[in-house]
């Protein structure tokens, strides 16, 4: 699977003021045919991500994915109200993990979810889960889920990306689509971001010929901006967890980010405490290294919203993340606490989707 070359910053117009990064194959150089011709070419037998030459239009293709005519996905109008919410084809149900916080700890709570909610399934099978990052400016699922080298996605006859998997995860992220140089920013306005978060939410074939997901675990990124509203306007979501460490100054912006939620008729399934002790090896007394656990339960009983459960501080998830390997696919004593909390919380998303009634609305992808 070839790696992407190069990312180029282009200003076609005044109203354009940064054009997307320039996404191609290194396997070849192909010449160009003209100003909206979009060039297509297969490489070991797999369909890759157009370049597409007209950057007038760049803003409405920024993966540089090839068109799909059948049933493309939903634009957000220039002029009136947003289009109606719709389901993602391929996936079942939908749980968000946010904060209006940056540097909780979401993206490793995303990753430890999607590994716990494989482990306690109810359905009497292995369940079928996917994790997808949509933290377009700082994407962490590759190297949290050990694909940070995985290279470039393959594509579908439909011209949909196919998730990448690793520990029994499907995954997808704009990290993938990203050059290797782990120094490129992305750096777009709201309208880049808007499109881009539109593509990965429906132009990835989730199912791969293998049946439905059973729950799409989505890693938000920090804030309440653009990818929030625009995940809150184009699907239905069954669900958020909002991850919160105790200081003031985190849960500020955990209420923000609740309040986000309910406006756009997303469900709250409960709050998350991350990193709510350390406990010492030599004195086995936890520590609350970030202040006590009971402002953020004062927090969730103002909120009227249930505590998911408090995770511990261990070196072995920020080793293991920055390794590839999230604690719920280690066995060391160290993370035991860690995993039965997130089986815990995993069991209690279970039970949260089993008792919400299915809205009835299309699907898209």
């Amino acid at each position: 699977m070839a790696a992407l070359a190069a990312a180029r910053l282009t200003r076609p117009s005044a109203l354009h003021a940064l054009a997307p990064l320039r996404l191609a194959s290194c396997s070849s150089l192909i010449a160009r045919t003209g100003p909206s011709t979009a060039l297509n070419h297969r490489l070991d037998g797999s369909h890759r991500r157009r370049l597409h030459q007209a950057a007038p239009l760049a803003h409405e293709n920024p993966l540089g994915i090839p068109r799909r005519e059948a049933n493309p996905a939903p634009k957000l109008p220039r002029r009136g109200g947003p289009p109606p919410r719709s389901r993602i084809r391929g996936v079942k149900n939908i749980i968000v993990v946010a904060s209006g916080k940056g540097g909780v700890g979401k993206s490793t709570v995303a990753a430890n979810l999607a590994l716990a909610l494989a482990k306690t399934s109810p359905l009497g099978r292995a369940p079928r889960v996917g994790l997808l990052d949509l933290d377009i400016f700082g994407p962490s699922v590759p190297m949290l889920m050990g694909l940070d080298h995985a290279g470039e996605p393959a594509m579908n006859e439909q011209n949909k990306l196919l998730p990448l998997q690793n520990h029994g995860i499907k995954t997808m992220s704009i990290g993938y689509l990203l050059p290797p140089d782990p120094n490129t920013p992305v750096v777009w306005r709201g309208l880049m971001v808007q499109k881009a978060v539109q593509q990965l939410l429906f132009d990835v074939d989730w199912t791969d010929g293998q049946g439905d997901l059973d729950v799409l675990v989505i890693d938000m990124p920090p804030g309440t901006g653009d990818v929030q509203l625009s995940l809150g306007q184009l699907v239905v979501v069954d669900g958020a967890v909002i991850v919160s460490t105790p200081q003031d100054i985190a849960l500020i912006d955990a209420r923000k980010g609740v309040a986000m939620f309910q406006k756009v008729n997303v469900p709250i399934t409960g709050l998350l405490l991350n990193m709510s002790h350390y406990t010492c090896s030599s004195c086995s007394v936890p520590h609350e290294l970030f202040g006590s656990a009971d402002k953020f339960t004062k927090a969730a009983n103002e909120l009227g919203l249930e505590v998911l459960g408090n995770v511990p501080l261990v070196t072995s998830v920020s080793d293991g993340g920055d390794a590839g390997r999230p604690v719920m696919t280690q066995s060391s004593p160290e993370g035991d606490e860690v995993r039965s909390t997130m089986r815990s919380v995993a069991e209690r998303v279970w039970d949260w989707l089993a008792s919400r009634p299915r809205e009835n609305v299309g699907v898209r992808g």
